[in-house]
Parts: C-alpha cells; sequence; structure tokens
C-alpha cells in the first residue's frame, strides 16, 4: 500500500498568518518578487525515485489566490520530479492512494477557512500516518513587517494551527504572502475597505512570492526523495 513506502488569499481581511516554530528564512524577503501566476522555471529532478511518489496538493480559497498558490506548489513538485495533484478540499476524493499531502487554506481573522479545517479532521487517520506540509496565505503588502516591526508571517498564528499540529506532526508550515482583487469583493469586504484603516491594511495587488513558493515546493520534493 501507498502509505507503506512513507513513514511518517487570505487574500485580504486584517489576517497576516504565521509559520509554526518561526520555521521561515529572511532570505525570502531579499528576493521577494511579485505578480500574477507563472510556470514555475525548470529545476532539476530531485531523485529518479521520486516518480513513484504521489502527492495530493489540497487548499481552500475564497477569491483564488490560495488556490493559485496550491497550484504552483503541485506544477513544482511535479518538476521537481513527483506526480502531483492538486484538489479543492471538498472535492478531494479518496486519500488512501498518496503518499503525502500538503494541505493549505487562506486565513481569515485568525482563522484557516472552515471547509480546511473540517477537512483535516474527517480525514486525521490517514493524513497523519503521512508526511503532511500546511500551508497558509493571508498577509497582503510589499513591506514584512507591521508599523510596530514585528515580521507579518510571524505575528499571528491561525488558531486552528496548534490543534492541526498535534493531530499531524506535519513536517513544516509556511505562510506565504497573498492577493486582493477589489473586483473579486464581497460587498460587505468592500464596504469594509472603504474604512481608512481598513484601507491601508488591505491594499489590492499581488503579493504572492513565487520564487518562495517554488523553493518551499522543491524543499518537500527533496524531503520526499529522502524518504522514498
Amino acid at each position: 500500500m501507498a502509505h507503506d513506502r512513507v513513514a511518517g488569499t487570505a487574500t485580504l481581511l486584517l489576517t497576516p498568518t504565521d509559520e509554526i516554530l518561526g520555521m521561515h528564512s529572511d532570505r525570502a524577503w531579499r528576493k521577494r518578487t511579485f505578480g500574477p501566476w507563472r510556470l514555475p522555471s525548470a529545476c532539476p529532478i530531485v531523485e529518479a525515485e521520486m516518480i513513484k511518489m504521489s502527492v495530493l496538493v489540497v487548499y481552500a480559497s475564497k477569491h483564488g489566490a490560495t488556490r493559485g498558490i496550491a497550484g504552483r506548489i503541485a506544477a513544482s513538485l511535479r518538476t521537481a520530479g513527483c506526480k502531483a495533484e492538486v484538489r479543492q478540499v471538498k472535492d478531494a476524493g479518496d486519500l488512501a492512494a498518496y503518499d503525502a499531502f500538503v494541505i493549505g487554506s487562506a486565513a481569515y481573522e485568525l482563522h484557516w477557512r472552515k471547509e480546511a479545517t473540517e477537512f483535516v479532521r474527517r480525514n486525521t487517520k490517514v493524513l497523519a500516518a503521512r508526511p503532511v506540509w500546511l500551508f497558509s496565505s493571508g498577509p497582503l503588502g510589499t513591506e514584512p513587517a507591521d508599523a510596530k516591526g514585528r515580521d507579518l508571517r510571524t505575528v499571528t498564528v491561525p488558531k486552528e494551527i496548534p490543534e492541526l499540529t498535534e493531530a499531524l506532526h506535519p513536517r513544516g508550515h509556511h505562510v506565504f504572502f497573498g492577493a486582493l482583487d477589489p473586483a473579486k469583493l464581497t460587498f460587505a469586504e468592500r464596504s469594509l475597505r472603504k474604512l481608512p484603516a481598513a484601507r491601508a491594511a488591505l491594499p489590492g495587488g499581488d503579493f504572492r512570492d513565487w520564487p518562495e513558493i517554488d523553493d518551499w515546493a522543491v524543499g518537500i520534493a527533496r524531503e520526499l526523495a529522502t524518504a522514498a
């Protein structure tokens, strides 16, 4: 069976999220680039054995930025030699055939989207028996720190992360900057954004750092190659 081969954004609304245990590197800030989704540049196959590793990337997204991150992670994993599929959590299907999982969610007001958390809770037994990585998307803007000088990726941990960490013992959790397209906002979100304080905290634009996302995905591929 597959599991025998391997052991063990928010795009908006004031929700900077965090990497658990401060696992990110400030190197990413020196290399940050922004813009719409692009195909990842070619990278060497991590290991010939990787072609046998099957990874499911599942996500919960509201306005599409987290979906783009999940798609990019899957594309980078495939470039690195993995078999990778990407699906919404509600369409994840049968998990038994996969060797590893990457689970991501947009974060709003200190919370993962409900469907992402419920997906983990429903499937804890299967997920905990395989390598798992988590990611969140949420912070906006080009600055790495808030007005008090706090790292936007460490200032706030989604409330579900401790629970998910206890249940799954993930190999890592990473926060990625998101994107905000004002045209996709609901009426309530547009109304909130008109407030001076909210507008400053919710700048429009695409702040996803594709090289950072690629690097993280390749790191997952390397860990899976070691476990293969």
